[in-house]
């Protein structure tokens, strides 16, 4: 009996197996629906128009892989994101707001101040590319000139004169002399010296403040509790009844206008 019941079971076993093998065998078969292949070819152009085509997509890939640094270096996101950094650590919150909000706080204060910008470019420079009514070359230069008139606005005549001294080149007699490669590194240093400035003044409220907290501690003897604990309620509270967020990004907004 004992020997019947192993045999059953060494069945049982052998058919499950079986069974499962099959069911496995019906899951990877070929699929009713074809999968597409994707794939990258390279052959001879039949005609120029192709060779050019493919120049355009060259050409546009390698913007979109520039543009994260061209929208950083070439716009006003650099003031704001150092102004909005400042401001955190003033006030002393660490991680409050958190990185990405400042960032995307950053991002469409951007877009906010370069729409007009945008909407320049797009009717003098995109339009009438995509027309073929202008050259790429000349899609090029209609649309850095809003953006380099952008940044000579907000650009120091000392910073300027220092990369066309470095660079040994002439001095310029108009504006549209000056190369972009002397132009927007001296409109990174003035947005950063600008940002710096700004992050100073707000500094000095809140450093008034941890410097009353911790004479009052000191003198009642507490000196084992830290100050920013008791300060970051009042500053915290301060920022609040003066609506800190309205008034600085106002005076962002306002200061490249």
């Amino acid at each position: 009996m004992r020997k019947k019941g192993v045999k059953r079971s060494c069945l049982i076993i052998l058919l499950t197996i079986f069974l499962l093998a099959l069911s496995f065998s019906n899951c990877f078969a070929e699929p009713k629906i074809p999968i597409p292949k994707i794939g990258i070819n390279i052959d001879k152009a039949t005609n120029p128009t192709e060779v050019a085509n493919s120049l355009e997509i060259i050409f546009l890939l390698t913007i979109l892989a520039l543009a994260p640094s061209i929208l950083m270096m070439m716009t006003c996101f650099t003031r704001i994101i150092i102004v909005l950094s400042f401001i955190r650590k003033a006030i002393a919150t660490q991680t409050t707001p958190p990185n990405q909000v400042l960032i995307g706080l950053a991002l469409f204060l951007t877009f906010f101040i370069m729409a007009p910008i945008g909407s320049e470019i797009n009717e003098k420079a995109i339009q009438p590319y995509l027309n073929k009514q202008i050259s790429v070359e000349e899609a090029l230069d209609n649309a850095m000139k809003p953006i380099r008139s952008f940044m000579f606005k907000q650009t120091r005549e000392k910073d300027l004169a220092l990369f066309i001294d470095i660079s040994g080149s002439e001095r310029p007699k108009r504006l549209e002399d000056i190369p972009s490669k002397a132009l927007i590194p001296a409109f990174i240093i003035s947005e950063l010296k600008t940002g710096f400035q700004i992050g100073y003044i707000l500094f000095i409220p809140f450093v008034v403040i941890d410097m009353v907290v911790a004479s009052t501690l000191m003198s009642m003897g507490m000196m084992m509790l830290p100050p920013v604990m008791i300060s970051l309620p009042f500053k915290i509270l301060l920022f609040i009844l003066v609506d800190g967020w309205n008034l600085i990004i106002k005076s962002l907004i306002m200061g490249f206008k």
